[in-house]
C-alpha cells in the first residue's frame, strides 16, 4: 500500500516554491491502471501554465528516492486542479471551503443508512465544522462522521427570454423562399447519403 503522507511531505515543498498549494494527492486504481493524482490550486483559481509548472516541478521527485521505492510498480501521473466540484478531506479543506455550499455524505451508526445533507460551510477548527442547513438551522459535524463531502457548483438563473425574443414555429415548406418553392409545398424531402 503507498503512504500518500510521503508523497504529500515530499511534494509540498516543490509545490509551493512555484506559488502554488498542494490540495490533495489520491491514488486510485489498480495494477498498471493505477494513477497518481496530484491536485494543486492557488488563490484566483489556476491555468494550463500553472499545471505544466507543477507537473515539471513534481515528476523528477517521483522517480528519485525515497518517492521511487514509495511508489512501486506502474502509474499515471496526472496533475490537475480540485475543480469546481472538489473533494474535501481535511481540516484545511473545509476551512478553505468557508462560506461555499457543499453535499456531506454522513456516516450513519450502528445498521442506518448513511444520510446526505446539504448546506454552507461555517466555522471550522481541527475536529470538524458548522454546516448551516437551508433551513438556517447549524448542524455541528465532526471530520470521523464525514463519509465524504464535496463543494457544489451552483449555475446562476437561467436568463428569461423577451416576449419579442420568443420564436414562432413555421412550417419550413411555406416559406418564400426560392429553394423552398422550388422544391414545391408538398414535395419530400430527399435523405442525405453519405
Amino acid at each position: 500500500m503507498v503512504d500518500v503522507d510521503v508523497i504529500v511531505r515530499s511534494v509540498a515543498p516543490a509545490v509551493a516554491a512555484i506559488g502554488l498549494d498542494l490540495y490533495d494527492v489520491e491514488i486510485s486504481g489498480s495494477g498498471r491502471a493505477r494513477v497518481l493524482r496530484v491536485l494543486v490550486d492557488r488563490d484566483g483559481g489556476i491555468d494550463l501554465d500553472g499545471i505544466a509548472a507543477a507537473t515539471e516541478a513534481v515528476s523528477p521527485l517521483l522517480d528519485a528516492p525515497p518517492l521511487d521505492a514509495a511508489i512501486p510498480g506502474p502509474y499515471a501521473l496526472e496533475v490537475s486542479s480540485p475543480g469546481l466540484e472538489r473533494p474535501l478531506r481535511t481540516a484545511a479543506h473545509f476551512a478553505r471551503a468557508h462560506g461555499e455550499t457543499i453535499s456531506v455524505k454522513i456516516r450513519a451508526a450502528d445498521d442506518a443508512p448513511a444520510r446526505r445533507v446539504r448546506g454552507v460551510v461555517g466555522d471550522s477548527d481541527e475536529s470538524g465544522f458548522d454546516l448551516v442547513l437551508d433551513d438556517g438551522s447549524t448542524q455541528r459535524l465532526a471530520y470521523a462522521d464525514v463519509a465524504q463531502a464535496r463543494t457544489v457548483f451552483e449555475w446562476g438563473p437561467q436568463p428569461k427570454r423577451a416576449k419579442s425574443e420568443k420564436t414562432k414555429k413555421t412550417n419550413p415548406r411555406s416559406t418564400n423562399s426560392p429553394r423552398a418553392n422550388s422544391l414545391g409545398a408538398n414535395s419530400p424531402r430527399e435523405p442525405v447519403r453519405r
